[in-house]
């Protein structure tokens, strides 16, 4: 299967001294939640140094405020979702993937539902809007997360592990193996997260379903708006009424969640994360030891 762009030797500046960064202004997105049917508006606004990703419930009086920390992330199946003093955000993960993947530090998401949009499966709409804002260096730096020591957490053969990396950057890699689904199979993607690679290469690849998985979803009520041209529908021979974007489409989709669900530890990565068979609970699990192991020290002033 082809790989996403790598440079060879890979070679990356270290992020210690990168100012934080907000949008210039607002930007919005519009559509439906996939387990809700209900139509969906997000707004992202700028916001101050040191806010982090915010998500804002513009629907509830007053207006409930959800950091997009690992500490607030809650197990559900098949997405991330985040509460915080009873109020939930739901399927967070390809939002906070466009976020962290453009290298937007800052920023308040706000919402009119619990739910974030389906849009086409990807975080191609929500990478397209934030594209519109000019991005703003704030002037203070907020140190990377950086890993100095070969970590792994499992779940039986499910596994994710993180290297250090020579010459700093973040180099992620997913490899998927779906034996029980040929027409999915085994897929690898490896590539350097970088916003040029991640809105080309990364961001358009849509979540995927196996045929017989869609039909008890629908049956238990969610789903009930989404068409296979919403997102990647597997029967026996391929998608259904749809093509895919890549031939590895499908581990390059793993990889946007992975993205997604390890932008909970509030700082930007440096290291080696390799992924094999996770899915969101485990992306979660590693976030946490991630943060246990090598949480980042103070905000630096870059005009002290």
């Amino acid at each position: 299967m082809p790989l996403a762009s790598l440079p060879a030797p890979f070679k990356q500046p270290v992020m210690l001294l990168s100012m934080q960064t907000t949008i210039a202004h607002p930007v919005s997105v519009a559509g439906f939640g996939y387990w809700s049917g209900k139509n969906i508006r997000v707004e992202f606004r700028p916001a101050m140094i040191d806010t982090g990703i915010v998500f804002v419930r513009a629907d509830l009086s007053p207006h409930a405020r959800i950091a997009a920390r690992i500490e607030n992330r809650i197990d559900m199946p098949r997405r991330s979702n985040l509460r915080y003093n009873h109020i939930q955000v739901e399927m967070v993960e390809h939002v906070l993937a466009a976020l962290s993947g453009l290298r937007i530090d800052n920023c308040e998401v706000w919402v009119n539902q619990a739910e974030m949009p389906g849009c086409d499966g990807s975080a191609k709409a929500f990478v397209e809007v934030l594209d519109t804002a000019p991005l703003l260096k704030q002037g203070v730096a907020r140190p990377p997360l950086r890993v100095t020591e070969t970590i792994r957490v499992s779940q039986g053969d499910q596994w994710v592990e993180a290297r250090p990396i020579v010459g700093g950057g973040c180099l992620m890699e997913y490899q998927l193996d779906y034996p029980h689904a040929p027409v999915i199979g085994r897929q690898s993607v490896k590539f350097a997260l970088t916003p040029e690679v991640f809105r080309q290469e990364i961001a358009p690849c849509r979540t995927f379903v196996l045929e017989q998985e869609a039909v008890q979803m629908v049956q238990q009520g969610y789903g009930l708006r989404v068409t296979p041209r919403d997102l990647l529908l597997f029967n026996d021979t391929g998608p259904v009424d749809n093509q895919l974007h890549f031939d590895n489409e499908c581990a390059r989709h793993k990889a946007l969640d992975l993205v997604g669900d390890l932008a909970l530890v509030g700082s930007r990565l440096e290291g080696h994360f390799i992924a094999h068979r996770s899915g969101h609970q485990l992306n979660a699990l590693a976030a946490h030891t991630l943060l246990e192991r090598f949480a980042p020290k103070q905000t630096l002033s870059m005009t002290a």
